[in-house]
């Protein structure tokens, strides 16, 4: 399924999935708290990530993780 964004077309099929996979990760590690609520910090990385060409959902949620994680460390240290 494809929807409008702007002037880019978004799957959004994949970036659920991939959301849900880093979503879960993150969750796992403490990361993200553990609630229905979608981060809008993550969601933000995989549609970045997609739209610089990343269509694969598992290397995907990856990407967004380390991004995830590297946002976080950065806050830390700050």
């Amino acid at each position: 399924m494809l929807v409008e964004r702007g002037l880019q077309a978004m799957n959004v099929e994949l970036v659920s999935e991939a959301y849900g996979i880093a979503a879960n990760y993150l969750r796992r590690s403490g990361a993200i708290p553990d609630s229905l609520v979608t981060d809008e910090r993550l969601l933000g990385i995989i549609v970045k990530l997609t739209q610089h060409g990343e269509f694969n959902r598992i290397r995907l949620a990856n990407k967004a993780i380390a991004r995830f994680q590297a946002l976080i460390e950065a806050r830390v240290v700050a």
